[in-house]
Formats: C-alpha cells, structure tokens, sequence
C-alpha cells in the first residue's frame, strides 16, 4: 500500500478515523474527507501523532447536497492524479427529518445517493489508477429496509427508527448495477457490514437516548469496526475479489430485498436524475 492514494470519507471520526489510522500504518496516502474542518484537523493530527510515520491529508466536503457532493469529486480529482482506493464510510443515522436544499430527505443523500454520486465521478480516475478498489460500508439492517421511490427520497415516509435501513437498502439496491458497471474495468467493488460499532450513529437526546447509550457500551469499538473495511481495501487475496457483500470478514448472499431489478432500474434512473449525471 505504499504511497497509495485511499480516500475516506467521514474520516473525522468513528469508523472513518480507525480506517485512516489503520491504513496510514500500512503506508497508504491517506485522504480524510470532513465536512467539518476542525474535526478533520484533529484526526489528522491524532493519527500523526500516534504514527509519525503517517500520510494524512484533509480534504472538506459535504455530502449533504448533490451540488456540494459534485465539488467534493472534483476537489479530488483536482488534487490527486491517482486514486487507488475509495471507502465510502461517511453515513448518517437520521432521527429527525431534515429535507436538503434538492429537497431529498438527508438519510437518503448521504448514505445513498452521495456515494453513488462519487463512485460515478470518481469512477474514471479509479479506473485510470488500476488496479484499484471501491468498498461501500453498508449495515446489516438493509434487510429491514423497505424502499418507495415516491417517498423515500423526499421523506415522505420518514421515521426515526426506520429510515437508516431504507436508505441503507437503497444503496444495496444499486449494489449489482454498480458491480456489473465496472466488470473488468480494473477496479473492484465490495460492500462491507463492519459489524454493529460503537459510533454516535443514531444519539438523540431524551429516555430513549440514555437506552442507546447504555445499550451501545456492549458494542465493538470503531478500531475492530475498521478491520473488515481495511481487509477488503489492501488484502492481496481480495484482489479479484468483486460485487461481494461480506458480513465482516465472511461474505454472504444479498438479502432477497435486494433483488427486485425493475426497482433497482428505477432508483438508477432515479439517481441519474436526481444527481444531475449523465446516463
């Protein structure tokens, strides 16, 4: 992994930062994405601090919105000539509905159609850096998610509990297409659920708060919530290894709610649209 260019992004904390970390001890280049620019300044020097060795840089952007998700590519399509590998990690579990200036719910946009925005962006330069490697950290609960493409992307179907796995199935939905897209290309796609991690994924405030709290302290740490992610960026044996879901290190079949293809179609379209992409 020498000098090899990772980007991450929600790289200021969590499972983001322990990916970082444990990439920059195998040599890598890394890139922190952040939208917030002292978070992310912080964990760069956190991890320098812990490795002298380390390469880390920074990058700001935001996820939140198509316009700001299409600056964040070409910010690092400017900066770097090479992109070996790209870990999109940043996710948000949303417990209030917050409908973005696209007028997309923000569960919807960060942990769907943000990602999918940069691996097409992005897909070229991954390309054009071959071999090289895309993992998308998905979650168990996609299982759970249902998916209406009148209502979930605009919030009309909103709940606190339940939107995390909607938007979560949204992007396993694509999953396939996206594998199928870059078949051959040089560049690999993978999804990953870490496991269930310790993050501030889902704080709210209030009784059923202080649960979450309580209940998460038996949770893994974002360090072992990295491993699984790291593994399928950097392990030689992964090299040809593409369109899998893997359960931590084990991989497993997509869930059958994965499955319905003319769906699937539509919510490409959809994302096209919605993005402003060329088809």
């Amino acid at each position: 992994m020498h000098n090899r260019v990772c980007v991450v992004t929600g790289g200021n904390a969590g499972i983001g930062k322990a990916i970082g970390q444990a990439l920059a001890a195998k040599q890598a280049r890394v890139v922190l994405v952040s939208r917030d620019r002292l978070q992310g300044e912080t964990a760069v020097q956190e991890i320098c601090q812990s490795n002298p060795n380390a390469h880390v840089e920074l990058v700001v952007g935001d996820l939140g919105t198509v316009a700001a998700t299409h600056q964040l590519a070409q910010t690092l399509l400017d900066r770097y000539l090479q992109i070996h590998v790209l870990i999109n990690n940043a996710g948000v579990w949303p417990t209030k509905k917050q409908i973005n200036a696209d007028g997309l719910e923000q569960g919807f946009m960060v942990n769907h159609l943000a990602p999918f925005v940069l691996n097409q962006l992005l897909q070229d330069r991954l390309k054009a850096s071959a071999p090289a490697r895309i993992v998308n950290i998905s979650a168990g609960m996609y299982v759970n998610g249902r998916v209406d493409l009148n209502k979930t992307p605009y919030g009309h179907d909103f709940h606190p509990m339940r939107t995390y796995a909607n938007t979560k199935l949204c992007s396993m939905l694509c999953f396939p297409l996206e594998a199928q897209q870059l078949e051959g290309s040089g560049v690999t796609l993978n999804a990953v659920h870490p496991g269930v991690i310790r993050t501030n994924l889902g704080d709210m405030r209030g009784p059923l708060g202080w649960i979450m709290k309580l209940v998460k302290r038996s949770w893994a740490t974002p360090e072992q919530g990295a491993v699984a992610p790291v593994w399928l960026a950097t392990a030689p044996e992964l090299a040809t290894a593409h369109g899998k879901y893997f359960n931590e290190k084990e991989e497993i079949s997509l869930a059958k709610a994965t499955q319905n293809q003319e769906l699937a179609l539509q919510l490409w379209q959809l994302n096209i649209r919605l993005a402003r992409l060329s088809s």
